[in-house]
């Protein structure tokens, strides 16, 4: 199968990463509050698999020093277990590194935790709730 991405910057009505976020995080996970203001300033990846958007991911500047946070990681259920978390996750860091991070952040459901530990992240801190859900702060040195 074939695979390309493309970026934007900012969430256009139009973007399939709203389909996409809409499915995973509200659709079959739950969570209420998906889109928020970040989204208008991040820069925001879908990955496309023989022309279907597929996953998709954002980053934005953190409030620490040359560090970017990676959110709203999402790929379609029927594309799981592929590989294309993780090149979403790559895709992402080396999209940051390019815009001048050292570090990147995210905030990470306790489920995906071991994923993000085989991509060099590393925990830091308790568990906290983000609507009913746990999760834990992760952090990488790019």
């Amino acid at each position: 199968m074939e695979y390309n991405y493309f970026w934007e910057k900012g969430l256009s009505a139009d973007n399939p990463a709203r389909n996409i976020r809409k499915l995973v995080f509200e659709d079959e996970q739950g969570f209420i509050d998906e889109f928020d203001e970040i989204d208008e300033m991040a820069y925001h990846l879908v990955l496309m698999a023989e022309d279907r958007p597929v996953a998709c991911g954002r980053i934005f500047p953190a409030d620490e020093p040359d560090t970017f946070k990676l959110g709203r990681l999402a790929v379609l259920k029927e594309y799981r277990g592929l590989g294309l978390g993780v090149k979403t996750v790559l895709a992402l860091e080396e999209k940051a590194k390019s815009l001048g991070a050292k570090g990147i952040m995210l905030s990470a459901q306790e489920r995906a935790r071991g994923f993000y530990e085989s991509l060099g992240y590393k925990a830091e801190g308790d568990i906290y709730y983000e609507e009913y859900c746990p999760h834990i702060k992760m952090t990488k040195t790019l």
